[in-house]
């Protein structure tokens, strides 16, 4: 098995990082007037102020598009040069083609390969694993990695549990293959740990939509192509399994958590975050958070949060940047990079 210190595993950089999200804006104090809720039930459970929702004539597509081109431009690459292009979504524009292929010639990229995944808010962080090892295997050079979500298509309006937590959204990556002896390169992916339990399922899914149970006229009214969710069962895991993940990618790439300059977490939900930081032994102030603008936008997250932390100057060259999400499935993942 390659790992990131073998002679014979490539380095990849993430080069360029971009977002997208939605003009329209959805506060809490709009979600009390079509559901049973207010701004302090919402924010002392998730955190969340605000989040995005895209326009009726925005697919999924067209959030990882505009995410995609200002990845490129923070890159400096043509959309010739790419050729790889991974989408992580739980919301693509449909079944097939996949929206990798819709995003390949609405940029322009005619030189990729493309494909999407699907490991719900897991995605983002599975997807750049899945593009290092492309890179590794030495037939792509430059990948364009996106985690983009239209959420509000999956929720429930009438279910206050749920609704309040989620938002549209897309970011996006370009990573590039690296000398392994250039140790000191900006941006470098240092290692990946990904985790599944397909005991979980039932924690949180969409039930309703796929070939087990397709939509019919007769199952239409009880909306089982939304979002389903145990959340206390849910918390936990995640908890417990995005601490597992941080601490094996740590090790795997020589570090500790000391070393840590800034944790990225999937912005699922504030408690969540605050727990993570508190069992890593992280002060708030290593923790980035903006789950209270945008709530949980599933596989982007992640590159999100990125994109900010990078813009604002939260994180900078040569920072230990730790990774971290979980996802149904149940899914978890965790990557380490130097900034």
């Amino acid at each position: 098995m390659l790992t990131p210190s073998s002679p014979s595993f490539c380095a990849s950089s993430i080069i360029g990082t971009g977002s997208y999200m939605p003009e329209k804006v959805l506060t809490n104090e709009d979600l009390s007037k079509i559901v049973d809720t207010s701004d302090e039930w919402i924010t002392t459970r998730t955190g969340i102020k605000e989040r995005r929702i895209a326009a009726d004539d925005q697919a999924t597509s067209d959030l990882a598009s505009e995410a995609a081109r200002r990845a490129m431009t923070a890159a400096g690459v043509t959309a010739e040069e790419i050729d790889l292009i991974v989408i992580a979504t739980v919301t693509p524009d449909m079944f097939f083609p996949s929206t990798a292929c819709i995003v390949q010639r609405k940029i322009g990229a005619t030189n990729a390969v493309c494909f999407d995944i699907s490991a719900a808010c897991s995605g983002f962080l599975y997807a750049l694993q899945i593009a290092r090892h492309f890179l590794n295997a030495g037939t792509r050079a430059t990948a364009l990695v996106i985690g983009a979500e239209k959420l509000s298509t999956l929720v429930n309006w009438q279910d206050r549990n749920t609704c309040v937590l989620f938002g549209d959204g897309a970011g996006a990556v370009v990573i590039r293959r690296a000398e392994e002896t250039d140790v000191e390169a900006p941006g470098r992916v240092l290692s990946t740990v990904m985790g599944s339990d397909g005991n979980l399922v039932d924690l949180l899914k969409v039930p309703g939509g796929g070939s087990a149970c397709p939509i019919t006229p007769e199952n239409a009214l009880s909306r089982p192509n939304t979002i389903h969710m145990e959340g206390r069962e849910t918390f936990k895991h995640a908890v417990t399994r995005m601490c597992q993940a941080s601490e094996q990618a740590l090790e795997m790439a020589g570090l500790s958590k000391e070393d840590i300059a800034m944790v990225i977490p999937h912005q699922a939900n504030a408690r969540i975050i605050t727990a993570i930081a508190e069992r890593l032994g992280l002060p708030p102030e290593k923790t980035f958070m903006n789950v209270d603008h945008y709530g949980n936008t599933s596989a982007a997250t992640i590159p999100v949060a990125l994109d900010e932390a990078h813009r604002q100057g939260a994180i900078k060259r040569g920072d230990i940047v730790l990774l971290v999400a979980f996802g149904g499935g149940f899914t978890w993942a965790s990557s380490v990079l130097r900034w």
